[in-house]
């Protein structure tokens, strides 16, 4: 008898859940063939190199940091090859629906342009099964674009897990800019992802919009919201 309570009271330490921590800390490192952003090249329709690091707490609250190179500020005459975004908020549940709220800085160190390109937003989703509707609210101007405050994202996407690691997310979005409508489009995506475990993924996305070639182009005329394929690869750790 008191050899099986000691090997009952042994499997029951070991079935013991380990108490969950207060935060997680995670950090990423990735390369796309094309720095994307709402369906625009951020990166002359080139490769960028790209990382974040992401603070959660059990709470709720998040915390994160992410960057990116990007050719787009030298093509408008300044002097900026890197986009650092800073971001925060409150994530939780009522019933069956996920919601998201918080604030998006969007910096451009040493951009020299003479209308800044830095930008912030506040933004809230709510996510019901594997579909996610998004707005953000720019509460300054947008990416550059003079007199723009108040413009506005609406996002609509879902992730569909295939398993074996695998996904299936579409995506479609309106840009509106407020004071300057040439510059709404929509933009949409279809992509494939692959989780290979041990913090590796990749991704391929057919990417497209509907902006105007006359807004959105590079110093060469390329259209920057043409539709096209873009690659990623990506370690989180």
């Amino acid at each position: 008898m008191v050899l099986a309570a000691l090997a009952f009271s042994g499997a029951a330490f070991a079935q013991t859940k380990a108490p969950e921590p207060d935060y997680t800390l995670s950090y990423n490192v990735g390369v796309v063939t094309d720095y994307r952003y709402r369906g625009i090249s951020q990166s002359r329709l080139k490769p960028a190199l790209q990382g974040g690091i992401d603070f959660a707490h059990k709470s709720g609250f998040y915390l994160g940091t992410w960057a990116s190179t990007i050719k787009w500020i030298k093509d408008a005459g300044g002097g900026a090859s890197v986009e650092w975004d800073i971001y925060g908020g409150y994530k939780g549940t009522a019933g069956p629906i996920g919601y998201d709220v918080g604030v998006l800085r969007y910096q451009y160190p040493s951009h020299d342009l003479s209308v800044s390109p830095n930008t912030t937003e506040i933004y809230g989703a709510g996510t019901y099964g594997p579909a996610t509707l998004k707005y953000s609210h720019a509460v300054t101007n947008l990416f550059g674009f003079a007199d723009t405050k108040g413009s506005g994202y609406l996002d609509l996407s879902a992730t569909f897990d295939l398993g074996n690691g695998w996904s299936l997310a579409p995506h479609v979005g309106h840009q509106k800019v407020k004071n300057f409508s040439p510059a709404s489009y929509t933009d949409y995506s279809v992509t494939v992802g692959k989780d290979f475990g041990n913090g590796f993924s990749a991704s391929a996305a057919l990417v497209g919009t509907d902006a105007d070639d006359s807004v959105y182009f590079t110093p060469a005329g390329k259209f920057t919201g043409k539709s096209g394929l873009v690659l990623g690869a990506k370690y989180s750790f």
